[in-house]
Formats: C-alpha cells, sequence, structure tokens
C-alpha cells in the first residue's frame, strides 16, 4: 500500500466481510444448498441461482430493517404479506397504511423465534429466515381467503 486512501480502501472491503459471511450463511443453512443433490451441474446452477435471491431478499429485509426501519415495508412486503402477517401475529386489523419496516421486520422475525427483550438487539439472520419462509404461506393463504379474496362458489358433491 501505498498511501493512506489504499489502507483506507482495504478496510472498507475488510468491514464488508461479515456482511458477506452472514449473506453466506443464510444461503448456505437458511436454503440449505450444501445439501441439494442434483444429477447434473446445470439444474445445481439453476437451484442456486433461485436460492441466491432467496439468500438476499432475507439479507436485504434484515439490513434495511437495521438501517431504514422507518421506512414503508412495502419497500420490501407486498400488500398481502404486511397484511396477513400483521392480522395472524397483532391479532388485529391490519392498519390502513403499512407499518414501518423496522417493526415488520421484528414481527417476521418472532415467528422465527426472536423474543425482542430489552437487551436482545435486532433480529438476526436465522429468525428472519424462519419468519420470512411463514410470511410467505400466510401471503398465499390471504390471497385465497383473505377480505379481497374472489368468492369459493359452494358445490354439492
Amino acid at each position: 500500500m501505498e498511501s493512506l486512501e489504499d489502507a483506507l480502501l482495504v478496510v472498507d472491503y475488510y468491514v464488508l466481510r461479515w456482511k458477506i459471511e452472514i449473506y453466506f450463511r443464510v444461503l448456505k443453512v437458511g436454503c440449505g444448498i450444501e445439501k441439494l443433490q442434483f444429477e447434473t451441474v446445470a439444474r445445481f446452477e439453476r437451484c442456486l441461482a433461485m436460492y441466491m435471491i432467496v439468500a438476499w431478499r432475507v439479507f436485504y429485509g434484515m439490513m434495511l430493517g437495521r438501517e431504514c426501519p422507518d421506512i414503508s415495508c412495502e419497500a420490501i412486503f407486498a400488500p398481502q404479506e404486511w397484511q396477513s402477517l400483521y392480522v395472524i401475529v397483532k391479532k388485529q386489523p391490519p392498519p390502513k397504511s403499512p407499518p414501518p419496516l423496522g417493526e415488520a421486520m421484528k414481527i417476521v422475525a418472532s415467528l422465527g423465534g426472536y423474543l425482542g427483550r430489552k437487551g436482545d438487539g435486532p433480529p438476526g439472520p436465522q429468525t428472519t429466515w424462519i419468519g420470512m419462509q411463514r410470511v410467505k404461506d400466510f401471503a398465499i393463504a390471504w390471497q385465497a381467503f383473505g377480505p379481497d379474496a374472489p368468492p369459493i362458489p359452494l358445490t354439492y358433491v
């Protein structure tokens, strides 16, 4: 290194190392990519590409919830996701406007075991990925049976 700027650049890269480690932990443990067994490399690569998107969404939601807690949760959640989450966890109708992202991520993480006690700190990757799996299931049910769902015709067998 020849200058202070070079040294600071190395430090900046090193600081990002922990975030990269978290992303790969979500990919390996949360998505379970190391357990996948396919007959061809091409199939594994396609699956890995999809799981990389999933891991990115978990990591992005977790980090954005920490760094920008006051933005709308619709920055990363579809209306059926946050509304169903709110109804199931809070046991009350969803508010007219979406809650802040920081609050929504804590609710999501609570589905994964996050307790939110005074000294617990922000939700981590494991509670976030477990919670986000459940949110997806809730959203599917909300689309099928929620207040805006199409009526189900009554048929008799």
